[in-house]
């Protein structure tokens, strides 16, 4: 079976995108101190940051396996339009940068999301 142009676009999508996320799982695995000064600046609970990285972690492996990729990807947006509220500080400009990139991120999610769905259904 040959794979279309589609078909490796898709993938390979898939798996920068789960390269982000597998990151963060690192970096909440390796120095969690940052995302848990982040949460306690909103007044969260720090211990927020190990289901955080949990779902990080699993949520780039099944985005690398192909797993439920539709159900993943449209949680992932939700995560990260969620998240991006942490980093909406319109006076730093580089947080407003990744409040930004977060959206942007999220809309790619939702498009593998709905292609996902909509091949599911033929």
């Amino acid at each position: 079976m040959k794979a279309s142009v589609s078909d490796v676009a898709l993938t390979l999508g898939r798996w920068l995108l789960a390269s982000l996320f597998f990151a963060g799982f690192l970096q909440k695995l390796i120095d969690p101190s940052a995302a848990q000064a982040l949460l306690a600046s909103w007044y969260l609970p720090g211990a927020l940051v190990w289901p955080a990285m949990v779902f990080n972690g699993v949520a780039a492996f099944m985005l690398v396996t192909g797993i439920w990729v539709a159900q993943v990807s449209f949680a992932l947006a939700l995560y990260c339009m969620f998240t991006s509220i942490f980093h909406l500080i319109p006076s730093d400009p580089w947080q407003m940068s990744i409040f930004v990139k977060n959206w942007a991120i999220a809309g790619g999610l939702l498009a593998l999301a709905g292609h996902a769905w909509e091949r599911r259904r033929c």
